[in-house]
């Protein structure tokens, strides 16, 4: 343990294979998925269960193999939002729910009954415009705007639930017996990745068996579609029927690769449909590793009036989640600028950067003492070129301790800011959220203390290595750890700190060297005794939100906050600004940074920005 603390950690530990990534093929539930479908499993709505009250609309579907119920559940909401929900009626226990992304409950608006029989149920907002027509058997839903059916829920009956089921170990003889009948063989377990799922050397143990879902929609007379980032792609997504769906697992990729569709840094589970004359959204609310399948084909349509072939395009847009529940938002315009509202209605809008972090930001790896930095600050001053912000990574720390300063590299931070306050200049310095293991680091002794870090399935704390070697990872899901987090900003707490001081977070995927895919174990657990796998997308989320609200309360909010984070989710727009990650600093990566950025503009994220490695010079 002592050798594994004091292990040199380089910058080889990030600049890993991409063969140490997933691709597809790789991934159990996706595979799961994709050979229970081709079977053609349906799914029916019981529409004699209906249950209607001023917020939603309630009915049971039932598989027709398994006969197990689902609940689903339809909203109204305000500003011409539908939102889908669906759920196992009677799970052995809750199922994971994302938390604190939307702003606040959204208002719903009562959906009229303007049609039913046993067959199907037409529902409708009180001006008639928007109208849900759920059909019973096979169950689907169309969206139908001024009497045009602009989207199709389920048409292809790609519906895919998976129960949560009682562990092996914990069941009884009569139950094994009962479960005799499918293909539980070991073999077809380890291929399907039922109870484990092996990549390389890692082996995901999963206690309540597989719980992923999946839905498609299919968009009517759309063929361009755009959003869901994180990936070095094309602006406008690619059909993926010839290769990997676009994967959105936020992972340390240091080097990614270009035009791929592998997640990198960040995820956010939305994207937008445009045609003429409409433009539609689907926010998929899941913060579990999700795959998204997209397929655009010509549909051969008779006009009756001309007797003429015409050709409508139709693209299919097939989700899959590793857990979680169905909850999806569906934004039906019908302009740009519709959608763009009704998206930040739900996650919020971009908050507004304070006047410095709009000029220009000087950051490499790394300035290495007091003197360097006055030094570069003095080179910008001789050579008469304007700039904002000087920036420190991780070696400014003693011994990557964060909220700490080298002592002998700068001895007097107060004083280095001072100099750079005398120019009206500011300083970001870095903040991770793992925490060396060091008994004598009062951070980390305080947090295990707590109990404040991520656990493994046994209980302990999780450990992983990172920059300062062996490390705990703070469960920023936990609200009183994000509370703690926040107070460690005060300038009492933060020893040698300004009010010309702000935060940059990295290494927030998280990333974990040497981890599988560079990252955390998805069976470590959260607070509220969630696994990881259900929460990983937002675990970056969560500590930029932690940091803003810290910057906000060190001023006692008088002052706006600037926190850039690597990883983002949706809603993360609402704590600040989000870089592209880290890359090999050649022009093609500068090129694909354009549609990489013009993505999560479209997406809520417009305080974005490029980074050049190994200097990081932002962009």
């Amino acid at each position: 343990m002592e050798a594994a603390k004091e292990e040199e950690i380089s910058v080889e530990d990030e600049a890993v294979d991409n063969n140490v990534f997933k691709d597809c093929s790789k991934i159990a539930f996706y595979r799961r998925q994709k050979q229970q479908l081709s079977q053609k499993s349906t799914y029916q709505a019981l529409l004699d269960s209906v249950i209607t009250d001023k917020g939603s609309t309630k009915f049971q579907v039932i598989n027709e193999a398994t006969k197990v119920p689902l609940l689903a559940e339809v909203y109204g909401i305000e500003g011409n939002i539908f939102r889908l929900k669906i759920n196992e009626e009677t799970p052995l226990k809750p199922r994971y729910e994302v938390p604190d992304v939307l702003t606040s409950e959204p208002s719903t608006v009562r959906l009229l009954s303007c049609s039913r029989d046993t067959g199907s149920l037409v529902l409708a907002d009180e001006k008639g415009n928007l109208k849900c027509h759920i059909t019973a058997n096979p169950f689907k839903v169309d969206l139908v705007s001024e009497e045009e059916v602009v989207m199709s829920i389920n048409l292809l009956g790609q519906l895919y639930f998976e129960h949560l089921q009682i562990p092996l170990k914990q069941r009884t003889t009569k139950e094994n017996e009962e479960d005799a009948s499918a293909d539980t063989s070991q073999q077809n377990q380890e291929d399907l990745g039922l109870w484990e799922e092996k990549f390389r050397k890692f082996v995901d143990v999963k206690v309540n068996g597989p719980t992923s879902i999946g839905l498609d929609f299919s968009l009517h007379g759309f063929e361009h579609l755009y959003g869901i980032p994180q990936h070095a792609e094309s602006h406008q997504l690619k059909n993926t029927s010839d290769g990997d769906a676009y994967r959105l697992y936020n992972l340390d990729v240091y080097g990614y690769k270009i035009q791929d569709k592998k997640g990198i840094y960040g995820s956010v589970p939305y994207l937008l449909a445009h045609k003429q004359g409409r433009t539609l959204g689907i926010f998929w609310l899941n913060s579990s590793e999700t795959l998204v399948e997209i397929n655009t084909e010509p549909q051969a349509k008779r006009d009756p009036v001309a007797a003429k072939q015409e050709v409508s395009p139709r693209t299919d847009v097939h989700w899959m989640s590793e857990s979680g529940i169905i909850d999806v938002f569906l934004l039906t315009g019908p302009t740009p600028t519709d959608v763009f509202k009704q998206y930040s209605s739900l996650t919020g809008t971009q908050a507004m950067p304070p006047l410095f972090s709009l000029g220009y930001h000087q950051c490499r790896w790394n300035y290495e003492d007091e003197q360097d930095v006055k030094a570069v600050d003095a080179g910008f001053d001789k050579h008469d070129i304007p700039y904002d912000v000087i920036w420190l990574d991780i070696e400014h720390t003693e011994g990557k301790r964060y909220f700490t300063w080298d002592k002998k590299r700068f001895p007097n931070p107060q004083r280095m800011q001072e100099l750079l306050r005398d120019k009206k200049r500011k300083l970001v310095v870095i903040s991770d959220p793992h925490i060396k293991v060091d008994p004598d680091y009062s951070l980390y002794a305080k947090a295990k203390e707590q109990g404040f870090f991520v656990r493994t399935h046994e209980g302990g704390d999780f450990e992983g290595v990172c920059w300062p070697g062996l490390s705990c990872y703070l469960d920023f899901t936990n609200p009183e750890v994000r509370k703690w987090y926040s107070s460690l900003f005060a300038f009492s707490v933060y020893q040698g700190s300004t009010d010309i001081l702000y935060i940059w977070n990295d290494m927030n995927e998280p990333s974990v060297f040497r981890g599988p895919e560079q990252t955390m174990q998805k069976n470590a657990i959260h607070h509220g005794n969630w696994e990881h796998r259900e929460l990983h997308n937002i675990y970056g989320f969560y500590q930029q939100m932690s940091t803003a609200e810290g910057l906000i309360q060190r001023s006692k909010g008088k002052e706006r906050p600037f926190v850039l984070t690597r990883s983002f989710f949706a809603g993360s727009q609402k704590y600040g600004a989000v870089w592209t990650g880290d890359n090999r600093a050649k022009w093609s990566y500068l090129k694909i940074s354009i549609p990489m950025l013009l993505t999560l503009n479209v997406t809520g994220i417009s305080f974005c920005g490029e980074a050049w490695l190994p200097h990081k010079t932002f962009l």
